[in-house]
């Protein structure tokens, strides 16, 4: 592997390894590879299709920062595994993107694997993409398993001459991708509040089956979120606490304040869903009252015809000798009844409240 000896550096004495000549001309569709160099005065970024270009742009006095977006090309990605000499369990963790959240230590660089979360507004899908970070002693790797480049706000950053990030090495530059990935939770958080927000408004005035679902779906979405925040609290935990050459003391208290985030994202996921669950249940209970109000309504309406039954099933009987029959107004006279009979009830019932 390359050990790029920073001359400001903490480690010092570490031997550089030679690097064998291999053909690197080929190119890979979908990967992108975007390289940054730089340190407090220079500034260097290439991007391609290949990395034979890294043979001449990796400077031992600068921090260089690899970024590979897409990693569905297998070839690529290890022949950059080889290229810096990465234990192949690690080029497998970085090609299969179903691998749990970690950090594991090696001699010349650390490896972190944890998840990046993308969501679309418009279409309310949610993803969650693997991002790999290599951390070496004045290098970077990054490889996101999706376009578009996340970390485009980084590189705008460090363009500018007098940044921060310009003035420290590659472990408070792994702190900025790790802060900007964790930052972009509480983005989508914020949209999501919107959204519950909306639906507790349709909730109360109208709740159809839909709104169910939406709120189901956005349920669905946090425990999707959940499950990939509670390994990264461990993750950015142990990086904060690890004894490593990699991370420097004056790095840790800004890891440290990545796990406070982290922890109020954890607390901002488990108060949303204590409200989604409070929410099926005044979806519940809304269905509930309605039904009530709709039994409540077809009961009167029965017991009004109760009488209005009785009397008509009083005259619907075929006796020969009914005197009322002979009567002139006979007719008339049961239906001012009977509608003098529906009419009381009603009014009883207003008088009662009971709708």
């Amino acid at each position: 592997m390359v050990i790029l000896d920073n001359q400001n550096s903490d480690i010092d004495n570490e031997e550089v390894n030679t690097i064998p000549e291999k053909d690197h001309s080929v190119d890979f569709e979908n990967t992108i590879i975007k390289f940054v160099s730089y340190n407090k005065s220079t500034y260097t970024e290439k991007t391609s299709t290949n990395f034979k270009f890294l043979d001449d742009c990796l400077k031992p006095d600068r921090v260089n920062w690899i970024d590979v977006i897409g990693t569905s090309n297998k070839k690529l990605l290890e022949a950059l595994g080889e290229r810096f000499d990465f234990h192949p369990l690690v080029v497998e963790d970085i090609t299969s993107t179903n691998q749990r959240l970690k950090v594991d230590y090696f001699p010349t660089y650390l490896f972190i694997v944890i998840n990046a979360i993308n969501y679309v507004k418009e279409d309310k899908s949610l993803e969650l993409e693997q991002v790999s970070i290599i951390l070496g002693k004045n290098f970077v790797l990054t490889f996101q398993e999706l376009p578009p480049n996340q970390f485009e706000p980084i590189h705008e950053r460090i363009k500018i001459d007098q940044s921060r990030i310009r003035k420290f090495g590659s472990d408070y530059l792994a702190y900025m991708i790790l802060d900007l990935l964790v930052d972009h939770y509480f983005f989508i958080l914020e949209d999501f509040s919107e959204d519950l927000e909306d639906l507790q408004d349709e909730l109360v005035s109208n709740p159809t089956p839909e709104i169910l679902q939406a709120i189901y779906k956005i349920r669905k979405d946090m425990i999707k979120i959940r499950k990939a925040t509670w390994p990264l609290r461990e993750v950015i935990s142990r990086l904060s606490k690890m004894d490593s050459p990699f991370i420097k003391d004056t790095t840790e208290i800004y890891l440290r304040d990545v796990y406070d985030h982290v922890i109020q994202i954890i607390d901002t996921i488990e108060t949303y869903r204590e409200m989604l669950s409070g929410m099926i249940d005044v979806f519940i209970s809304s269905i509930s009252n309605k039904m009530n109000q709709i039994m409540k309504i077809l009961t009167i309406i029965s017991t009004i015809f109760i009488p209005l039954t009785f009397i008509v099933g009083i005259y619907g009987m075929n006796f020969p000798d009914m005197p009322e029959f002979r009567w002139p107004w006979s007719y008339l006279i049961v239906l001012l009844v009977m509608l003098a009979i529906a009419i009381g009830m009603i009014i009883y019932f207003k008088r009662k409240k009971w709708f």
